[in-house]
């Protein structure tokens, strides 16, 4: 039976998905399963019948008892402050935790889709990347929440995410540098496709354009949140006839190629450069001398997205499909007044 829109009353079975498609239960299974081995026509005919009646699972194959965490790349302490947050909350509700890595890429593969589809996993977070909106609308369809934790961009399919104040960090590091007497501060900053990386940029901006400093385009460097970044630049940097008296680096790893490059300059920190990181990540407390960061909640941030997953799995409404949680400016030893 129809309803008066012309929607089917309950979800269609595989059976009844291959009938309006003229095609066979296997070749329905298969992109149900998210097998790559289906002619795009077909495919998109079965997927927007899936999407126009939903698609009812045998009950046994149901969801699993997993929750599936998605990293671009796995390396260093950031992922595992993710890790932590999300398997509180997994444990909280005795769910197992899946992490799968894209190897740097930020939008998942067909493969990827297909072993998320096929395991069934509760819900999906997504870190730094996020599903074209092909595979959203995949995820979508079988019954597969998911949500972004600092996303590279704004989600163009309306996906929930967790992000930190980033423009408020970048804003909170900068007025520290200018507090303490400094004018020439540079900012290396993230790459530009990342969100992140443009908000504390332009929290950087926003500090010294309500101080009255005009923004000097070279001391304004883009990178890749990476240790080398921070080397490389900063070797540029303090090459300038007017070398800068503080860097903000965009992430902690930067921060400790900026020390890499005093170092070889035979500069010291603080006393000749002031030093400002974002993340307050292992080991930024322990270094000579210890890190001044903003502090980003990356814990509190991947366990919120976990609940919102299961949130939704559960059948309930998220009050808010997007949050933003607090940074905090963390005063060491690597900041320190200008003595020009």
């Amino acid at each position: 039976m129809s309803s008066v829109d012309g929607r089917q009353d309950e979800p269609l079975t595989i059976a009844q998905i291959a009938k309006r498609a003229g095609v066979s239960v296997a070749t329905v299974s298969k992109v149900v399963n998210g097998r790559a081995d289906v002619a795009p026509a077909t495919r998109s005919l079965i997927e927007d019948i899936i999407r126009r009646h939903g698609y009812r699972r045998q009950k046994a194959a149901g969801p699993a008892a997993l929750l599936e965490l998605v990293f671009h790349e796995v390396r260093g302490p950031y992922p595992t402050e993710i890790y932590r947050g999300v398997r509180r909350v997994a444990v909280e509700h005795q769910l197992a935790v899946v992490v799968s890595e894209l190897r740097g890429d930020h939008t998942p593969g067909r493969d990827w889709v297909a072993g998320v589809l096929a395991r069934r996993p509760i819900g999906v977070i997504s870190v730094f990347a996020g599903p074209s909106d092909e595979q959203a609308e995949q995820l979508r369809t079988r019954g597969i929440p998911f949500a972004l934790v600092d996303p590279t961009g704004y989600p163009g399919h309306g996906a929930p995410s967790v992000s930190a104040s980033n423009w408020s960090g970048g804003l909170s590091a900068t007025r520290h540098l200018l507090e303490l007497g400094h004018r020439r501060i540079a900012v290396i900053t993230g790459p530009e496709h990342a969100l992140a990386g443009r908000a504390r940029l332009d929290g950087y901006r926003a500090a010294l354009d309500m101080a009255g400093i005009p923004i000097d385009p070279a001391l304004v460097r883009i990178g890749d949140f990476q240790i080398l970044d921070g080397l490389k630049h900063t070797r540029d940097l303090l090459r300038l006839p007017e070398p800068p008296t503080a860097v903000f680096a965009g992430n902690d790893g930067q921060a400790l190629g900026v020390y890499r490059a005093a170092v070889e300059a035979g500069i010291r920190v603080p006393e000749d450069l002031s030093v400002v990181g974002f993340d307050d990540l292992f080991p930024s407390r322990w270094l000579t001398p210890p890190l001044t960061t903003v502090r980003q909640p990356l814990a509190e941030m991947a366990a919120t997205a976990a609940g919102m997953v299961i949130t939704l799995a559960q059948g309930r409404p998220l009050e808010r499909g997007r949050e933003e949680l607090a940074t905090e400016l963390v005063i060491r030893e690597s900041t320190a007044c200008f003595r020009g």
